[in-house]
This record gives C-alpha cells, sequence and structure tokens, in this order.
C-alpha cells in the first residue's frame, strides 16, 4: 500500500490484476454507479455502510472508493473505528481511475 491509509490507483490495478484477495468497497450512490464503476467494486452507498458492516471482511485489505475521494475517506475512519485495520482509501476516487487507468471510462 502506498501510505498508511490511501492506495494509488496504479496500486489498485496492480492488485486486480495480480487477483490479490481484497475487498472494493464502492460507497457511491446508485446512481453514480449506472454512470460507471470498476468491474471487481462492490456497491454499499455511503448511508448504507453500518446497516451492511457485517458484509465487510476484515480479514483482507479493505479499499474504499467514491467519486473523489472525500467520502471514502470519511467511510474509512468509520471503519477504523468500528475496528477494522486493513482499510485503504482510493486516493483520487473514480475520478483518478478515468483519468490515468480507463481513459475510456465517463466521467461525471
Amino acid at each position: 500500500m502506498d501510505n498508511n491509509n490511501e492506495i494509488s490507483v496504479q496500486s489498485l490495478e496492480k492488485k486486480i490484476n495480480n487477483k490479490d484477495n481484497f475487498m472494493l468497497i464502492d460507497v457511491r450512490e446508485k446512481h453514480e454507479v449506472e454512470i460507471c464503476k470498476i468491474s471487481d467494486s462492490i456497491h454499499i452507498p455511503m448511508s448504507q455502510i453500518p446497516e451492511n458492516i457485517s458484509e465487510i471482511n476484515a480479514s483482507n485489505d479493505i479499499i474504499v472508493m467514491c467519486k473523489s475521494g472525500i467520502r471514502s475517506h470519511k467511510v474509512c475512519e468509520y471503519l477504523r473505528e468500528q475496528g477494522f485495520s486493513k482499510v485503504f482509501n482510493l486516493e483520487g476516487g473514480i475520478i483518478k481511475w478515468a483519468l490515468d487507468i480507463d481513459t475510456d471510462m465517463k466521467i461525471y
């Protein structure tokens, strides 16, 4: 991982390509995910994280993403408060992913 709390889109791409064992949680709203998404992601809107916390596997790295990294940062803080230790925010969110990795992806 890149620093204590964030992962770059390049590092995420490597983890996907290497088929590493991790969980990628997309905390954007349904209408945002309908515009674009990373295929390996699991959609749990930010407001529904507390009620879906049992779905999150604490034994693997957890990467949280949103549009730009602000909402996902807040979700990372929340998950750490709940005792999850291997939680990382996707730096720059799906916008950075679209700019640097998947240049055909729609940006909104």
